[in-house]
This record gives structure tokens, C-alpha cells and sequence, in this order.
């Protein structure tokens, strides 16, 4: 019982991902001109359900997916906070904070994945 690291990996791959797309969007999306950037994005998140696909061979769907979605929370809201100078109130930093949390609880190996493998064929 410990902390899983390859499920963190593979949900940091895609949230580090996720924060260059969607800077390339936010971009993309003040300034009209560079419209034809968003080639970018579509070409990248095409390739990310084949990453995600790698993932579940050492995490469930359920804890992947949440896992990168909080990853990618934190780290694009880093980017927006950091980069585009939005800002957050006490509330939504809490939030922020939770989310940590929860990484920290989903990565903890408590023995369930055992419990979701899908049985094969009866021998």
C-alpha cells in the first residue's frame, strides 16, 4: 500500500498536454488572426485517447480520468493565474486545494484495481 507513480505519470503526460493546448486556445481565442493555430490542438488531442489507452493497463478508467482531470486542473489554472493573470477568490483556491488532495487519495493503492480486472474466459 503505497502511492502508485505510473498512473501519475501517465495523468501528468496529458495534463502537461492539456495545459500547451489550451494555452494554444486561449490564444487562439483572443486574437483571431492566428486561427489556423488550432490545427495544433485538433491534431494533439487526436493522438491523447492512445495515451489515456497506455494508462489502463496500470489504473481503472474511473481513477485515471480523474486523476488527469484534476492534474490538468491544477496545472491550467497555474497557467491562467500565472500566464494570463486571472485570478481566483478564497473559495475557488480552496478548491484548488482539495483537488491536491484528492490526487494524493486517488494515487494511494488500497487494493481495488485487483477488484476491477474483467475476468477472462472460463478455462
Amino acid at each position: 500500500m503505497a502511492i502508485e507513480w505510473i498512473p501519475i505519470t501517465f495523468a501528468a503526460v496529458m495534463a502537461t498536454i492539456d495545459v500547451f493546448m489550451l494555452s494554444i486556445i486561449k490564444i487562439v481565442g483572443t486574437k483571431a488572426k492566428y486561427l489556423k493555430w488550432m490545427i495544433v490542438p485538433t491534431i494533439v488531442y487526436a493522438i491523447q485517447p492512445w495515451i489515456f489507452l497506455s494508462a489502463l493497463k496500470f489504473e481503472t478508467m474511473t481513477v485515471m480520468n480523474l486523476t488527469w482531470d484534476l492534474i490538468s486542473d491544477i496545472l491550467v489554472t497555474i497557467v491562467g493565474i500565472y500566464y494570463f493573470g486571472e485570478k481566483l477568490g478564497p473559495v475557488k483556491t480552496l478548491g484548488v486545494c482539495t483537488a491536491l488532495l484528492s490526487i494524493g487519495l486517488l494515487a494511494y493503492d488500497d487494493g481495488t484495481l485487483e477488484l476491477n480486472t474483467i475476468p477472462g474466459p472460463a478455462a
